[in-house]
């Protein structure tokens, strides 16, 4: 049933009141989403954010509207993506914590005939709780069975329905003989606008860790570069500090007259290895080869006491060896 023209208005008003209150919303799609399942998610965000459904025509002509009441205003990128089932959840706190609401907020869902599979769904081999007189139905989709006490089992774990596929009336039938509920329905993110910037909700998966990391390698590879086209830069100056040290040091251990503060360290460890002996875990392998040492005089002590005992037991017959 079309809006009235005062809902319309009022419509209209609502969106862009919205439009000019948030820079932030998610897109998202509404696909097999009942209107229970809409009103649950409306209150879990309740102060949080807002969501708003609509005709993309409708949205599409607010946008322009908005866009032409506020030159410059960036939100007419939004009229683009205005394609399918899809809505618009506004918020100004943060994305990641709306994200997880919406993620939280799906229902499992049956199979329905002509839908398409979001996901492939597995039947489980086992028994079905089906009688021996409906082995047909089960032939028919070729999943292999047997007859165990009193009823059809499933021989096999069967791939059912490959994603992306439409579900036939006999997947259907089966998945509901088997009280089987395979796919999982809310609010799918479909895209992120944050003041002005639109961009897929796959972003919000980069943390800070994430990138922490990525800044770190890219700071190697720049450093790497540099050092080798000889290229001093920021990220490798310390580097370079580094080996102009290590070169000072190899020259001044070869001249007797000049020496610094850095580098005694280095002249008397050459001059004389025997005082940084000890200093480290040497100590430790010391200690431990006496008591290997310590171990194999015991060994050496048992073997040599079952010489002996076998001579006795055995009533002087060593000696015919």
């Amino acid at each position: 049933m079309p809006l009235s023209a005062a809902r319309k208005a009022e419509y209209f008003e609502k969106m862009k009141e919205l439009l000019g209150t948030y820079s932030k919303l998610f897109v998202v799609e509404v696909d097999n989403v009942g209107s229970m399942q809409l009103q649950l998610t409306r209150k879990a965000l309740r102060g949080k954010a807002e969501v708003l459904m609509g005709k993309n025509t409708m949205m599409r002509k607010v946008i322009r509207e908005y866009v032409e009441e506020n030159p410059g205003a960036p939100c007419e990128k939004l009229a683009e993506i205005c394609r399918g089932n899809i809505g618009f959840v506004f918020t100004s706190g943060d994305l990641s914590e709306v994200r997880e609401v919406l993620e939280s907020n799906t229902r499992p869902a049956p199979a329905r005939v002509g839908s398409v599979a979001p996901s492939d769904v597995m039947v489980p081999k086992g028994p079905t709780g089906c009688d021996p007189g409906q082995t047909a139905f089960f032939q028919t989709l070729q999943i292999g069975t047997k007859i165990s006490r009193g009823q059809i089992e499933i021989t096999n774990d069967i791939k059912l329905i490959t994603q992306g596929e439409r579900v036939t009336a006999s997947q259907a039938a089966l998945l509901q003989k088997l009280n089987i509920e395979p796919f999982t329905y809310g609010l799918v993110l479909k895209a992120v606008y944050d003041n002005g910037s639109l961009f897929d909700a796959k972003v919000l998966d980069i943390t800070d860790d994430v990138l922490t990391s990525k800044f770190c390698d890219a700071v190697k590879t720049l450093a790497a570069i540099c050092l080798k086209i000889h290229y001093p830069t920021q990220a490798s100056i310390p580097h370079n500090l580094g080996h102009a040290f290590k070169a000072i040091v190899s020259i001044t251990i070869g001249l007797e007259n000049y020496t610094f503060d850095k580098a005694e360290t280095y002249k008397e460890y050459l001059a004389d290895p025997s005082k940084f002996a000890g200093s480290g875990g040497g100590g430790g392998g010391g200690g431990g080869g006496e008591e290997a040492a310590a171990v194999e005089e015991e060994e050496e002590e048992e073997e040599e006491a079952d010489l002996g005992g076998g001579g006795m037991f055995d009533g002087g017959g060593g000696g015919d060896y």
